[in-house]
């Protein structure tokens, strides 16, 4: 392993909260101190979530042949991510928008060469409106921030714009209704590298049904209707998972030094 190397890994371990290897004496964790239980606090009365005034159309959530077709439609008229966004807000063919508080777009910088795309969002992505704003996406902008990329230099979106209910896997459905203005959206940001961060944005945009694990460390070129060349593609773990499975971070710290190799090659 190259110094630089090494050093952007230890870089990668301080990041993650990885500051200490061992101690300097064994603890007997059968005799340690009993912890201390905090004193009971008041309850935090939070305010009450905003009405939620979404409509669908019962026509179209109940056929997803003619929710699919509508979003395609609907896509197809778009010619900036502005214009996309409003078309998504507008979209009435996914029932979750019923059960969402907030239709989550996207975030970061549209003319950024790396555009990220996701799963689902979760509990804090639905109430402030913005993709992996939550634990999960604390780690992922610490992760890229790991190879010199922020928010200023990567565009994030997701498969599905609104949160499936207790945070459950979206059915295919679901992501039949969204796809076609997932893949719009990849065509308006064209971006240099499209970066898919978990299974079910993997499955869903590359037509596959192998997993993660198997897929991670790979090179593939994504392609669809509105991209007139095929864009060059990676797959992550996504960060939900390397939060509880914290071993495989250092496949994540590989995957992301290919990234970085990638990225520095000249244009």
């Amino acid at each position: 392993m190259q110094p630089q190397q090494v050093r952007q890994l230890l870089e990668w371990y301080h990041l993650s909260g990885v500051t200490e290897a061992t101690l300097p004496a064994p603890v007997n964790r059968l005799h340690a101190p009993r912890p201390v239980a905090p004193a009971p606090q008041a309850a935090i009365r939070r305010p009450a979530p905003p009405p939620m005034n979404h409509k669908v159309d019962p026509a179209l959530t109940a056929s997803p042949a003619a929710a699919a077709a509508k979003a395609r439609e609907l896509a197809e008229a778009c010619e900036t991510p502005e214009a996309l966004r409003q078309a998504v807000m507008a979209f009435e063919g996914c029932a979750l928008k019923k059960t969402a508080m907030n239709t989550v777009f996207a975030d970061g910088n549209p003319a950024a060469d790396v555009m990220l795309i996701g799963e689902a969002p979760g509990a804090e992505e639905d109430r402030q409106g913005i993709p992996f704003c939550g634990p999960s996406g604390q780690l992922l902008d610490k992760m890229f921030a790991a190879i010199g990329l922020t928010r200023e230099t990567f565009y994030i979106s997701n498969t599905l714009f609104w949160r499936p209910p207790g945070n459950r896997p979206p059915t295919p459905e679901e992501l039949a209704a969204c796809r076609p203005f997932v893949e719009k959206h990849i065509a308006l940001i064209k971006p240099r590298l499209l970066v898919l961060v978990g299974g079910t944005a993997i499955k869903s945009l590359l037509d596959t049904q192998q997993g993660i694990t198997r897929m991670r460390g790979g090179r593939y070129r994504y392609h669809n209707a509105w991209l007139t060349a095929p864009i060059e593609t990676r797959v992550i773990f996504h960060p939900s998972y390397l939060l509880r499975q914290p071993l495989h971070k250092r496949l994540a710290w590989h995957d992301l030094l290919d990234i970085e190799a990638f990225l520095a090659v000249d244009k």
